[in-house]
C-alpha cells in the first residue's frame, strides 16, 4: 500500500511539472535562422516493379564527407528502406539556388539504367526533418498529392528520357515559442523532453512542410565544372521546353541543381502529418461498416432462432418425457441429438488442428493487439518501420499463449499430456516455416534483380535468432503451462463404435466454402485500402476504421461458424470439427482470389513476372495468415456452442 502512494505522489508531482505532451512522433525539432539542415534519402520505389533500389544506384550527386547509411529498424530492413545522407543543404530562413555538381560522361550502362528507371515511373524519396518530400501534381483540374517526385519523365510520341535535375524546394516552418509544453516523442531520434527552464533554447522554427517542384534544366557543362559544389546558380523557372531539358543519352555531363524557398505557414508541429493523412472515401469506410452491420444482424436473427426457438424448444421436449418415452423418441428422433455419442469424437489430423489453432491464437492476437495501438495514435507515421517492428515482437512474444492454447486442446483431444512438446514445437515452426520458405524463394529473386528490397543475410540470422531464441522457448513454457491447465470435460460420453453419416445430395464442403463469402462482404472494402496502400505508395492510417472492422470480422466468423456447425449436426453429421475451422477460414480463398483480381485490373501498370511473383507471394502470406486467424474464431466459437448445446442434454 505505501508503493502504491509513493507512485500516486510521483504522478502528481509529474503532473504539476508538465503543462501537456505530444505523443506520438519524432520529438519537435526546433531551429535558428542559418541553422543548416541535410535532407536524407530513401530507397528509389516504382509502383510498376515493386523493387526498390538504393538512390546512389544511379549516377546523383554524393555528399562531400561520402554515402553514410542512417539507422534502421527491423521494419524498415524488411520493408526495403534503405536512408541515406545526401548533398541537398537547406539554411533555416535562407532563400537560395545552389549547384551541386556535374557527373561524368555518361557510359551505355548508366544511360540504360536511368531510361530503365524512368519508364519504370521510379520515384525518388527525400526526406527532410522526418517528413517526406511532397510533389502536388494537377490531374484532369484535381491536385493529387504524391510523396516523391519522378528520376525523369518519356514524353508522349517520343523515344526520348528526361532527367530530372533541378528541384524547386518548398519549406514551410511554423515559428515556435516556448510555451512549457513538454514534449515527448517516440520518433527515429529516441525521445526527448524540454523541461520548462529550456523553453528560450526549444524557441524557434519548426518545419512543418516539405514540397517539391522537379523539373529538367539543361546547362553548358563547361561552365557549370567551374563551379564549387553549394556556389550559387541563378533561379530557374518550371517547366521547360523540350529543347531546354536535360536529356539522357551516352556522352552528355548533367549538372545538378536545386533552389529552396522558406515559407511561414500557420500549420503546426503536430499538425504537420494531416497533409500525407488525409483521409480519403470516408463515406466508402462508413458504407462498408454498415453493410458489414446488417450481414451482423441477419446472422444473429438466425442464431437467436437456433438458441431460442430451435434448440430449446427440443431440449425442454427432451427432458419432460420419461425414460422410457425418451428410448422411444430417440428411436424417431433426427438431427443434432442422435449425434450425442459422437460429437466429441476425435476429429481426423487433431495434432494438426491443435497447431492451426495455435497459430491462428497468435496472429489475431498479433493483429488485434497492433490495430489497438494504432487507432490509439501509438503508431506514427512519422516512426517509419515502427508498425512492422511492432507486429514481429507482439507475435514473438505471443508464442506463449499460443503453446497454452494448443496444448490444452490437445489434452481435452487425446485426454492426456503425452506428446505435448512435439505440438508445441510444430506451433512454434508451423506458420512462420511456411513464411520463411516464401520470403527465401523471393530474396533469392530480390538479390537476382539486385535490389534493396532483397533481406540482407545478416538480418536472416537475426530473425532466426528471433525465432529460435524467443518464439520457440516462450511456445514451449506455453505448452507446458497448458500441461498443467484443467482439460476441458466433455458433456457426454463418445461411444466405441462411430455413428454411421448420412449420404448428402450434395458435399458438405462446398456449404462451407460458399460460408467464407459472409466474412469477405466485412472484409473487402478495407482489403482495397490496405492494397492499395502496400502496393500503390499511399499511406494508410484509418486505423479507427480497420478496429472496427476487425470487431466486426471477429462477430461474423463466430456467427458463421456456429450456424454452419449447427445445419451440420441437424443432418446427423458429427464430423464438425475442421468444418467449423474452415466455415470461417475460408474466407482466406476469397481474400487470395480478389488478390489476384487487384493485380490484374488494379495494378496493370506493374510489370514483368518478377513484379507479380513478389506480388503473389506477399499475398500468400497474407491469405494463410488470415485463414489461420479466422478460422480459429470459428472453431473456438463453435467448440463452446456445441459443449453448451451438449451439456443441456440430460445422459444416463
Amino acid at each position: 500500500m505505501p508503493g502504491v502512494c509513493w507512485v500516486f505522489l510521483l504522478l502528481l508531482l509529474f503532473a504539476h511539472i508538465c503543462d501537456g505532451f505530444y505523443l506520438p512522433g519524432s520529438y519537435m525539432h526546433t531551429y535558428s535562422t542559418k541553422d543548416t539542415i541535410f535532407a536524407k534519402v530513401n530507397s528509389l520505389t516504382s509502383i510498376e516493379t515493386e523493387l526498390p533500389f538504393s538512390y546512389y544506384s544511379l549516377p546523383y550527386c554524393k555528399p562531400l564527407g561520402g554515402v553514410k547509411k542512417s539507422a534502421e529498424n527491423l521494419g524498415e530492413l524488411l520493408m526495403g528502406d534503405q536512408i541515406d545522407n545526401s548533398p541537398y543543404r537547406f539554411r533555416m530562413n535562407v532563400n537560395e539556388s545552389l549547384y551541386l555538381c556535374t557527373t561524368s560522361p555518361l557510359n551505355e550502362h548508366e544511360v540504360k539504367l536511368l531510361k530503365q528507371r524512368t519508364r519504370d515511373l521510379y520515384q525518388v524519396n527525400m526526406i527532410l526533418d522526418n517528413l517526406p518530400v511532397m510533389r502536388i501534381a494537377k490531374q484532369n483540374g484535381v491536385n493529387i498529392q504524391w510523396t516523391g517526385f519522378p528520376v525523369g519523365y518519356s514524353p508522349p510520341n517520343s523515344n526520348d528520357d528526361y532527367i530530372i535535375n533541378h528541384l524547386k524546394f518548398k519549406v514551410l516552418v511554423h515559428e515556435y515559442e516556448g510555451s512549457g509544453v513538454e514534449i515527448i516523442g517516440t520518433g527515429e531520434d529516441g525521445m526527448a523532453v524540454f523541461p520548462k527552464a529550456d523553453k528560450k533554447k526549444a524557441s524557434g522554427f519548426e518545419i512543418v512542410g516539405f514540397e517539391v517542384v522537379p523539373c529538367s534544366v539543361k546547362y553548358d557543362p563547361k561552365a557549370m565544372t567551374k563551379l564549387h559544389m553549394y556556389d550559387k546558380v541563378s533561379s530557374v523557372n518550371c517547366p521547360l521546353g523540350l529543347d531546354k531539358s536535360q536529356i539522357i543519352r551516352e556522352r552528355e555531363r548533367i549538372s545538378f541543381t536545386y533552389e529552396v524557398e522558406f515559407v511561414k505557414s500557420d500549420i503546426r508541429w503536430p499538425s504537420r502529418w494531416d497533409a500525407y493523412l488525409k483521409m480519403e472515401g470516408a463515406r466508402v469506410h462508413w458504407f462498408s461498416i454498415l453493410n458489414s452491420l446488417m450481414v451482423i444482424t441477419f446472422l444473429a436473427g438466425i442464431v437467436f432462432v437456433i438458441f431460442l426457438r430451435t434448440v430449446r424448444r427440443d431440449l425442454t421436449r427432451y427432458e419432460e418425457l420419461d425414460k422410457e418415452a425418451q428410448a422411444q423418441m430417440n428411436e424417431e428422433l433426427s438431427g443434432w441429438k442422435l449425434v450425442v455419442g459422437d460429437v466429441f469424437r476425435e476429429p481426423d489430423c487433431p495434432k494438426l488442428l491443435c497447431v492451426m489453432i495455435g497459430d491462428g491464437v497468435q496472429i489475431m492476437g498479433m493483429a488485434a493487439v497492433t490495430i489497438v495501438f494504432a487507432a490509439f495514435g501509438f503508431m506514427s507515421p512519422a516512426s517509419r518501420g515502427m508498425l512492422l517492428t511492432g507486429m514481429i515482437i507482439l507475435y514473438l512474444f505471443l508464442g506463449i499463449v499460443a503453446g497454452y492454447v494448443a496444448v490444452r486442446l490437445w489434452r481435452t483431444l487425446k485426454g492426456t499430456s503425452e506428446g505435448w512438446r512435439s505440438v508445441s514445437w510444430s506451433v512454434a515452426c508451423f506458420f512462420p516455416g511456411i513464411v520463411f520458405v516464401i520470403l527465401t524463394v523471393l530474396n533469392f529473386i530480390l538479390w537476382g534483380s539486385k535490389s534493396t528490397g532483397a533481406i540482407p543475410i545478416s538480418l536472416y540470422f537475426v530473425l532466426l535468432s528471433l525465432w529460435f531464441c524467443i518464439s520457440v522457448p516462450l511456445t514451449l513454457i506455453g505448452g507446458f503451462i497448458g500441461t498443467r491447465a484443467e482439460a476441458i470435460q466433455y458433456p457426454v460420453r463418445t461411444n466405441q463404435i462411430p455413428r454411421e453419416v448420412p449420404a448428402r445430395k450434395y458435399p458438405s464442403w462446398l456449404l462451407v466454402l460458399g460460408a467464407g463469402t459472409l466474412p469477405f462482404g466485412t472484409l473487402f472494402i478495407e482489403l482495397f485500402f490496405i492494397l492499395s496502400s502496400i502496393w500503390l505508395g499511399r499511406f494508410y492510417y484509418v486505423f479507427g476504421f480497420l478496429l472496427i472492422v476487425l470487431l466486426l470480422l471477429i462477430i461474423v466468423c463466430a456467427e458463421v461458424s456456429v450456424v454452419l456447425t449447427y445445419m451440420h449436426l441437424c443432418v446427423e453429421d458429427w464430423r464438425w470439427w475442421w468444418k467449423a475451422f474452415f466455415a470461417s477460414g475460408s474466407v482466406s480463398l476469397y481474400v487470395f482470389l480478389y488478390s489476384i483480381n487487384y493485380l490484374v485490373f488494379d495494378l496493370q501498370s506493374l510489370s514483368g513476372p518478377v513484379s507479380a511473383i513478389l506480388y503473389l507471394g506477399y499475398s500468400m502470406i497474407m491469405a494463410i495468415a488470415i485463414m489461420l486467424s479466422t478460422g480459429t474464431i470459428g472453431f473456438i466459437t463453435s467448440f463452446y456452442f456445441v459443449h453448451y448445446l451438449f451439456s443441456s442434454v440430460k445422459i444416463d
